[in-house]
């Protein structure tokens, strides 16, 4: 069976002037071209050739020896190369471009944009991308607790946190309580395996382990102090809210870099601030 989206190997059945003809076997019925300008140098009849199939403008099966970015079911990062009145057209490594339709996107996208995608055979049997990714992605990853990793935002939901694709292809999350700045879809991150689900599924944290942490957030709060002229006008009972606006941390994590600060005698804290020395 040839299938559309997919790269597979064909056999020469048919030479014409303008390409040959692909098929599974000799003596099928179904068949696809292979255009002249695509057939390698010295092919002959009953050679095999390893194909991609797509559709050209005219919406016929046609074969192509290029590589393509990405196959049916599987995700890429692709550049927007234009955008119409249908949606985007992006670079999928062939002659023709990759649509992706306004309906599937979750956010407009703008030429030059790099956004990840996965590919689909659409109602209309054409090949099309789709920003909805959460279903393509694979619970296969070969991360383990505290491993390092890196991934691109694509959806991100207020109750539940941002969902990453870890390497463009694994099941990632960072649990809300794990976001203390703002992210955007589409944002390429680096973040922490805090564990592996049951399911296979990463939960992920933007920060390292807290020892290891502490010593960038306490030069955090150090340049903040510095930058209120020495005297930051809270202490370390301030508001969640205004901790994390200020130094993007959770309160706990804010504690401990001022707790070291005060061990070392940079700072000293009063009813209403904290203070450098």
């Amino acid at each position: 069976m040839i299938e559309l989206g997919k790269t597979q190997k064909l056999e020469v059945v048919r030479e014409k002037t303008f390409g040959v003809y692909l098929a599974e076997k000799p003596k099928d019925e179904a068949s696809v071209l292979l255009p002249r300008k695509q057939v390698p140098a010295g092919t002959k009849i009953g050679d095999s050739l390893t194909v991609f199939i797509y559709k050209d403008s005219e919406d016929r099966l046609i074969a192509t020896t290029e590589t393509p970015r990405l196959q049916v079911g599987e995700t890429a990062v692709l550049t927007v190369k234009d955008v119409s009145k249908i949606g985007a057209f992006l670079d999928m490594g062939l002659e023709k471009d990759l649509l992706l339709p306004f309906k599937e996107q979750s956010h407009p996208v703008k030429k030059g944009e790099e956004c990840l995608v996965a590919l689909y055979v659409d109602k209309s049997s054409r090949l099309a991308a789709t920003m909805r990714v959460y279903h393509y992605m694979s619970n296969q990853s070969p991360y383990q607790k505290d491993d390092k990793v890196k991934g691109r935002i694509y959806e991100i939901n207020e109750n539940l946190g941002a969902f990453v694709a870890v390497d463009n292809r694994y099941y990632g999350m960072i649990p809300k309580k794990e976001i203390f700045r703002d992210l955007r879809e589409g944002e390429e991150v680096e973040a922490r395996v805090l564990k592996v689900r049951e399911d296979g599924k990463l939960d992920l944290s933007l920060r390292d382990k807290a020892y290891i942490q502490m010593a960038a957030d306490s030069e955090k709060v150090m340049k903040v102090i510095e930058e209120f002229d020495g005297v930051l006008p809270f202490n370390d009972k301030a508001r969640p809210e205004t901790i994390r606006r200020e130094f993007s941390m959770s309160k706990n994590e804010f504690k401990r870099a001022v707790g070291r600060l005060l061990k070392e005698g940079k700072i000293r804290i009063t009813e209403t601030s904290i203070q450098k020395v």
